[in-house]
């Protein structure tokens, strides 16, 4: 697929202009000990920001993929400067502990690519990500720092093959459920284990990254065709050379961040997420961007777009198809240009190309015109008439709730509460199969402030989905989910319990009413007047905070509601 971008033709005016003049020869000096000359440090200085490690096959191909971007920026007259942040992978941290620290690495990453950047006058920023919070966490410096900016991702996995089917971590996660449940043996949960992630990569299906990534595509922050290529592929190395060529002309042309992230950028990357039924976490991720670059973006927005959006692609969790699947038949621009052609995207945005999506997508095929695949389908034979995404509102939700929708058998869901004050004690009820059928599991207090941190609970529901329960359960949380979760299960429930909100009133046997089935009017309630809410909530005695001390104990002192982005400012 061919990626226009624009040869740079005139200078910028760079910040690393501080840098010059004789009280700068200290700073000079230091960089000259790097082995910069007078070329490069008179040219702009470009960051070349990423996540590499080793803690997550997410990340491993991006130190690689950055080599490719300075080659290009040295190509074209600019001077690189590689640094790194950390990252944490959702998946090894899922079901403990661990999972507290995942969506506090977001803030951290944000912050470190904006420290990093400020201390060293950089004119402009080009960001490799790779894992769920790496990427929103890296397109928030970029709001923020309001630079030059161009985003790109590490790539999705390949799928792994078990017993002649495609998988993926999903396959393995319910296998858990299944074994709990007895239907799946040791050896056979081994088997499967060994192949389900055949290599480096993001979590193969739609999940948080592939999610994300699209989200930074549609957004206009990465190239177009940028999300789709897995991680071990020549077009990943190939579209991280062409990235850095755009960064050039971005500076040339004095394009930044916030000339491309703007309100109708958001709404955009909005309804591609619908349109594919992506993650859940884009409600937390979406308003932390778009807070970043002092726009309002609410849970409003996402029940207006989400209300006229048709779900057209077929994706896991819910659907048939992983990340590759959607690369082998175009990518993101597929999806793009279907929605553009039926008037749901706004056409006009500016992208990193220098160009307007209209523009982008000109030669794009839509789903109508591109026969013999049904990973995309037409708006005239959608999945479903609106997206993937609904938000519940209602006296156990005032703020909302969110849930995923994407594939969802069972929409309405009336049942007795079970209560737990933790996800440990949840998954430990799970697995002595005390879950029965009308359930509603509710998991408190692993909010963002409460958590801290706002665990996602993939562990225990996809325990519950492999114990075969998956449409006959739901469960609701002040926590949020993985974008691998399926199921009725409505995450960001706020006020979360540790502010008061009245999630924290429930008590066992109460009956909750959970409807998706309306995209404008979700319904999360429990049969209790607000009287009786007001009254058991006075007589609440909350469970002590976890950690006193160290990055998580400021956070949950920083930290706003889930419903702004769970932001830290």
């Amino acid at each position: 697929m061919s990626t226009p971008v624009t040869t740079p033709t005139t200078q910028f005016k760079t910040v690393s202009n501080e840098l010059q003049g004789p009280a700068r020869a200290p700073h000079r000096a230091f960089m000259r000990a790097m082995g910069l000359g007078d070329k490069e440090l008179a040219q702009p200085l470009v960051g070349v920001a990423h996540t590499w490690n080793e803690v997550t096959p997410c990340n491993m191909v991006l130190q690689d993929l950055a080599q490719h971007a300075k080659r290009a920026i040295k190509d074209n007259g600019g001077t690189p400067r590689e640094f790194v942040a950390i990252s944490v992978s959702d998946g090894i941290g899922m079901g403990h502990q661990g999972m507290k620290a995942s969506l506090i690495s977001r803030e951290v990453i944000a912050d470190s690519f904006e420290l990093v950047m400020r201390a060293h006058c950089y004119d402009a920023i080009v960001g490799l990500a790779g894992c769920d919070k790496s990427l929103p966490g890296t397109l928030m410096a970029m709001a923020r720092l309001n630079l030059p900016s161009i985003f790109v991702y590490g790539g999705t996995i390949k799928p792994g093959r078990y017993r002649g089917k495609d998988v993926t971590i999903q396959t393995v996660y319910e296998a858990v459920g299944k074994h709990e449940a007895g239907t799946m043996s040791d050896d056979d949960l081994y088997e499967l284990e060994c192949v389900a992630c055949p290599g480096i990569g993001s979590c193969g299906g739609l999940f948080t990254a592939n999610t994300m990534a699209s989200v930074s595509e549609a957004l206009g922050m990465a190239l177009p065709g940028s999300a789709s290529p897995p991680a071990v592929e020549a077009d990943r190395f190939e579209m991280g050379y062409k990235t850095g060529v755009a960064m050039m002309n971005l500076i040339a042309r004095g394009i930044k961040a916030r000339d491309i992230i703007t309100k109708e950028a958001l709404e955009n990357a909005l309804t591609v997420v619908c349109a594919m039924g992506g993650s859940t976490n884009i409600a937390l991720h979406l308003p932390a961007i778009a807070h970043e670059a002092n726009i309002e973006f609410t849970f409003d927005d996402i029940v207006r777009i989400n209300s006229r959006t048709p779900h057209i692609a077929d994706m896991t969790p819910g659907g048939k198809y992983v990340m590759e699947d959607l690369h082998k038949v175009g990518g993101v621009p597929i999806v793009m240009k279907t929605l553009l052609d039926a008037g749901l995207l706004h056409g006009d945005v500016l992208t990193v190309t220098g160009k307007t999506i209209r523009e982008n997508l000109a030669n794009e095929k839509n789903a109508e015109q591109l026969s013999g695949q049904d990973v995309v389908r037409p708006i005239s034979n959608a999945i479903r008439s609106t997206g993937g995404m609904v938000i519940l509102r209602g006296n156990l939700a005032p703020e909302g709730g969110v849930v995923k929708v994407a594939g969802v058998e069972k929409l309405l869901h009336v049942g007795p509460a079970k209560v737990f004050n933790c996800e440990e004690d949840a998954a430990a009820a799970v697995a002595r199969r005390e879950i029965v059928k009308g359930d509603v599991v509710v998991i408190r207090y692993e909010g963002p402030k409460g958590g801290p941190g706002m665990r996602e609970m993939l562990s225990t529901t996809a325990a519950i989905m492999g114990q075969g329960l998956g449409y006959d359960v739901a469960l609701i949380t002040d926590g949020r989910f993985s974008g691998a979760t399926r199921g009725l299960m409505v995450g960001h429930v706020g006020p979360e319990a540790a502010v008061g909100g009245p999630i924290a009133a429930l008590r066992d046997g109460d009956i909750i009413t959970i409807d998706g089935r309306n995209s404008r009017e979700g319904e999360l309630s429990v049969n209790l007047t607000d009287e009786e809410i007001k009254a058991r909530l006075a007589e609440v005695k909350h469970p002590a905070p976890m950690y006193t001390t160290g990055a998580l104990a400021k956070y949950a002192k920083l930290v706003g509601p889930a419903i702004y982005g769970a932001v830290t400012s």
